[in-house]
């Protein structure tokens, strides 16, 4: 087999401030608000993508995480251009309907997969006509293999989706030679994986056209604005959510009143306090604004009807750590921010990591002593004062907290220059399995 031309990429995981919970419009995933997020480093989170093309390929395919998914389905192959492609470029079109229900049974992920696949393909065409209509294109006809992991747990409240679809959006531009904004495509794969498309501080603008080419995302900040703010992820549970965040935010859209009191009274304001806040760098306002929305997006999950527990005893044992931490010192050194899952992300300045996560280790006791309990960044040790475990005076939960990962804000995706590091062989099948 002559050898495919091959590209591999790394995405961001980020963890947005503002919360995103809950669209407008399903097919093309439109948010019924802003939000803003902090893009986290790939040093410690990442997910990585080989794309390879190939005239002698065969069929598109896929593997996430070392298993295949099915995007070779008969259905989805003759409906995908006239039904779920077609809806995403005509959304109000009166055959919708009838298509969305031939493809019942197609999972969500393989069409987003394809969807973004076949986007990218026709940008591709689009801008490369706009140049030369003479340019040969037969390139962008060739299947392709994908090939994509993560290096944190996949669905478990850490932004998963928003790192795999950014990254495949990356890769696949890079590999058909499209430049230019690309988050809009991102966001219809994973909405949230528009926002992984910077670094730094991200907004993503809900935007009120109907065909959704306002919404996108702009970064506020580099990653570089603010290098000493810092971030831990607290993993309390790597397993798969019960309610997962599609279905969750179409309940909460049917059901909760709440919700459209947060979309249209909340969020505006909040958005414009926290880009002040980040561009002022004013930690208190920036983590009391970000402990405040979590805990609306949350309440709006309990608002929801039946209502969405995300949250475990775990979770409610780190929201009290933080509050009785920061009441202690009598103000505001640790955030915590929780997504569509159990696992905290605590934010606060570099000066204060030791003596935090020592207390987390001292109310969340690990398994085992040692360094895999902290991944990462480096800690430092620090002593906590008795003074201190009074005051905070929880009960301690053994093995409550698996491990923490230490990190801080990082760029947006790049390429792999490194070829040993392609996910696929030169076949054009993963290596682990080649």
């Amino acid at each position: 087999m002559e050898k495919p031309n091959m590209v591999t990429c790394t995405a961001p995981v980020n963890i947005a401030v503002i919360k995103y919970w809950g669209k407008r419009n399903e097919e093309l995933i439109l948010p019924i608000n802003s939000s803003l997020s902090v893009t986290l480093h790939q040093d410690q989170l990442k997910t990585t993508t080989t794309v390879a093309t190939n005239r002698l390929f065969q069929e598109d395919q896929i593997w996430l995480n070392g298993k295949e998914e099915d995007i070779s389905h008969p259905r989805l192959q003759s409906c995908l251009r006239e039904s779920k492609f077609f809806c995403l470029i005509f959304p109000h079109n009166k055959h919708r309907e009838n298509k969305k229900r031939e493809l019942k049974g197609v999972q969500d992920t393989s069409l987003s997969l394809f969807c973004v696949l076949h986007l990218v393909r026709r940008l591709a065409r689009k801008r490369r006509n706009d140049v030369d209509p003479s340019l040969d294109s037969t390139g962008l006809s060739h299947k392709v293999h994908i090939c994509s992991v993560n290096n944190f747990p996949t669905a478990a409240g850490l932004a998963s989706s928003a790192a795999g679809f950014a990254c495949l959006v990356y890769t696949l531009a890079r590999v058909f030679g499209v430049e230019g904004e690309l988050s809009g495509i991102a966001r219809q794969g994973s909405g949230s994986a528009c926002r992984s498309m910077y670094g730094g501080f991200v907004q993503w603008i809900m935007g009120h056209q109907s065909d959704g080419k306002d919404s996108l995302a702009q970064q506020v900040e580099s990653e570089t604005h603010w290098p000493e703010l810092r971030i831990l992820v607290l993993v309390a549970s790597a397993e798969r959510k019960h309610v997962g965040s599609t279905s969750g935010m179409q309940t909460s859209v049917q059901t909760s009143c709440l919700l459209k009191h947060r979309a249209e009274s909340v969020v505006p304001g909040r958005m414009v306090e926290m880009i002040e806040a980040v561009r002022r760098k004013d930690f208190t306002a920036f983590a009391e604004l970000t402990m405040k929305d979590s805990n609306q997006f949350h309440a709006t999950c309990l608002d929801t009807y039946p209502p969405i527990f995300y949250l475990n005893t775990v979770s409610h044992q780190v929201i009290n750590l933080v509050h009785r931490y920061n009441r202690h010192y009598e103000e505001t050194r640790v955030a915590y921010t929780f997504d569509a899952g159990p696992n905290a992300v605590i934010f606060t300045l570099q000066q204060h990591v030791p003596e935090f996560v020592q207390a987390v280790q001292h109310f969340f006791p690990p398994e085992t002593n040692g360094g895999q309990f902290i991944q990462g960044l480096p800690v430092n040790h620090a002593a906590l004062s008795e003074e201190l475990k009074q005051a905070i005076g929880l009960e301690p939960m053994p093995k409550g907290i698996h491990y923490i990962i230490s990190t801080k804000a990082g760029p947006g995706p790049c390429v792999v220059d490194d070829h040993m590091q392609h996910l696929l062989g030169s076949d054009g099948l993963p290596k682990n399995t080649a």
